[in-house]
């Protein structure tokens, strides 16, 4: 385990957060989770969006998606329309080293916290706005969702059955990758930062960030212009790669990624005559007769249950998975290994579960916090960072 006492590598910079609902929380945690000091500020008397969807099944009174996506961060409650409160909200802008807002363009500009009102009080401020489609271009005022970005980039062309509609990713990728992108060009920009000033605005769009994420499967239409179709769970250069039912109901999904994987794979499945069978013999033949590959494959997967085929291709050494719900992937025992899931105590929700960060580091390792509740942190905050001690601050702001 890494060790806590470290310093961690955004330890004291300071973060105003105005984001919202997934791709700008999600940003947000990350620089949470490098120790930097999030403060959220939520509309008083509402808070982020997240917090009033509509609960899941069997949990309803708990804001189970909104503590997802908002660990180890401090709320604040502010009215931003109020000329008091937006007083506020400047002064912590000022004291802060990153600034990042996920409003529709030109909201923040409105609301009188936008870059050009707070750059001169600011030289040294990294201020990021993170939109569907960026602050200028002709879809600059379209409105955005996770789904919407995943049809304009092309994502949902390519993800489906070959005989059935468009679909979309089962989770917000969209969202999360831009929300990523956001982190990495904050943290690059505050290396650029001095005692002098350099500070800049960043202008990140969902749009770009999965477009950017995808580009390395687009040579064929980067250089080609060739649109791919739709191949479901299989891979356009490499067959047999696709999912296939066990004889115990399970999916199992296996990739044969190049030549030298193809006759381990035919012993780990006891069909050595498919090594002599002239359809299979190169991977271009088996792109070319992928169908009659999927069919065999298919039955010979089919004979018995997926652990049985599991410690046949760890035998071999090839790559595969069992097609997991979620419930199965928390329950992974490499999961359970790499100590992913974090545990920590929440006011209303109890013992709560979370999906911590990713990383490992050798010598620092994030130290995770409850989410908080709404305004939890107002008097701590404007206490801290702006002097501010008393009754006021609870009066100013809500």
């Amino acid at each position: 385990m890494a060790n806590t006492s470290r310093r961690l590598p955004l330890a004291g910079v300071r973060v105003v957060d105005f984001t919202q609902v997934v791709a700008g929380p999600y940003c947000t945690m990350m620089l949470a989770d490098m120790g930097a000091e999030v403060v959220k500020i939520e509309r008083a008397g509402h808070g982020d969006d997240l917090r009033r969807t509509v609960p899941y099944r069997g949990r309803e009174g708990h804001q189970d998606y909104f503590n997802a996506l908002n660990r180890s961060k401090k709320s604040v409650a502010l009215d931003l329309k109020d000329d008091e409160q937006r007083a506020i909200a400047l002064r912590l802008i000022a004291k802060a080293d990153v600034a990042v807002e996920n409003f529709s363009p030109g909201t923040v500009d409105r609301l009188g916290v936008g870059w050009e009102a707070v750059r001169e009080s600011n030289a040294r401020l990294v201020y990021c706005s993170l939109s569907g489609f960026g602050q200028t271009g002709p879809y600059r005022n379209r409105l955005a969702l996770d789904p919407i970005i995943q049809a304009v980039s092309g994502i949902m062309s390519v993800t489906g059955f070959t005989d059935g509609e468009p679909t979309m990713v089962g989770a917000p990728l969209a969202d999360v990758i831009a929300g990523m992108f956001a982190a990495y060009a904050i943290v690059n920009a505050l290396r650029l930062v001095t005692d002098a000033g350099g500070g800049q605005y960043i202008d990140l769009s969902m749009q770009d960030a999965l477009l950017a994420s995808v580009g390395t499967r687009m040579g064929e239409t980067l250089q080609a212009s060739i649109a791919p179709p739709r191949l479901g769970n299989e891979n356009p250069l490499r067959v047999p790669a696709n999912t296939y039912r066990t004889a115990d109901n399970d999916y199992i999904a296996v990739m044969v990624h190049d030549e030298e994987q193809w006759q381990p794979f035919c012993e780990a499945l006891a069909a050595p005559e498919w090594l002599d069978d002239p359809r299979f013999r190169t991977m271009a033949l088996r792109v070319r007769n992928r169908h009659e590959v999927n069919e065999a494959v298919a039955r010979r997967f089919a004979e018995h249950d997926t652990a049985y085929w599991g410690a046949r291709l760890d035998e071999y050494r090839l790559p595969y998975a069992r097609v997991n719900d979620y419930a199965q992937a928390l329950t992974d025992p490499q999961v359970a290994h790499r100590g992913l899931l974090r545990e920590v105590e929440h006011p209303v929700s109890g013992r709560i579960r979370l999906v911590g960060p990713p990383w490992r580091m050798s010598e620092t390792g994030s130290e995770i916090k409850p989410p908080p509740q709404l305004g939890e942190h107002t008097d701590e905050v404007l206490r801290d960072w702006l002097g501010v001690t008393g009754e006021e601050p609870c009066r100013q702001a809500g």
